[in-house]
C-alpha cells in the first residue's frame, strides 16, 4: 500500500506539472476516482496554477473519453474482456453486473442519469458498448452528466483549497441532491417512454 499511496503522490505532482492537461489525462487513466482529480484541479485553481474554465473544459473532456474508452472496451471486448481486466481501471464483476441490469431495464436513456449513481455510474458504459448503442447519442448523454458533475468537484474543490482531501465530506450533502434529481430526471424518462409505448401499442 505505501507504494500505492507514493505512486498516487506523483501522479498528483504529474497533474500539478501538466496543469489542463494533467487533469484530462488523470481522468481518462481512471486509477484514481474522478471526484478526488477533479478535486485537485480545483484547488490548483484556487492557488492560481490554474482557471476554472480551462479545468472544467479540459476535466469534461477527460471525463467523457475516459468513459468513451470503456464503451469501445465494451462493444469490440465484450464482457469476457472487461471481467478479466476491467480490475485495472477499477471495474468489478458486480459493478458490471450492476450496470449490465439497469441498462436491459430501463434502456439507453439510463446513461444520463447513470452517472450520479454510485457503482453503476463507472460501469454503464459497458452495456452501452456491448448493444451497440449509437456513439453519437451515448456522447451526448455522457457529456450532458459529466459538465455538472465536473464543475462541482472542481468547485468545491476551489472552496477547500488546501483542504481538498476533504472531497468526500463536502460533497456528501451535495451528492445526495444530484440524487434526488436523478432520480425524479430518471421518473421522467420511464413516464415519457411508457406513454409512447402505449401510444404505439394503441
Amino acid at each position: 500500500m505505501e507504494f500505492f499511496y507514493e505512486w498516487v503522490g506523483r501522479l498528483f505532482e504529474w497533474i500539478q506539472d501538466l496543469g489542463y492537461f494533467g487533469i484530462m489525462l488523470g481522468l481518462m487513466m481512471e486509477v484514481i476516482p474522478s471526484e478526488i482529480v477533479l478535486a485537485y484541479g480545483g484547488y490548483l485553481v484556487s492557488e492560481g496554477d490554474i482557471h476554472f474554465l480551462g479545468a472544467m473544459i479540459f476535466g469534461t473532456a477527460g471525463g467523457v473519453l475516459a468513459q468513451l474508452f470503456i464503451y469501445w472496451i465494451g462493444r469490440y471486448g465484450g464482457r469476457p474482456f472487461l471481467e478479466k481486466y476491467g480490475k485495472y481501471i477499477l471495474i468489478r464483476k458486480h459493478h458490471i453486473d450492476y450496470a449490465e441490469e439497469w441498462f436491459n431495464k430501463y434502456g439507453t436513456g439510463v446513461i444520463f442519469t447513470a452517472r450520479f449513481v454510485p457503482i453503476v455510474r463507472h460501469a454503464i458504459s459497458i452495456p452501452a458498448g456491448i448493444s451497440k448503442m449509437s456513439v453519437g447519442r451515448f456522447t451526448l448523454l455522457t457529456t450532458l452528466a459529466v459538465i455538472p458533475w465536473t464543475a462541482l468537484f472542481l468547485y468545491l474543490g476551489y472552496v477547500l483549497g488546501d483542504q481538498w482531501e476533504r472531497i468526500d465530506e463536502a460533497a456528501g450533502p451535495y451528492i445526495q441532491e444530484i440524487l434526488l434529481v436523478a432520480v425524479g430526471v430518471m421518473i421522467v424518462y420511464f413516464i415519457v417512454k411508457w406513454m409512447k409505448s402505449t401510444k404505439v401499442r394503441s
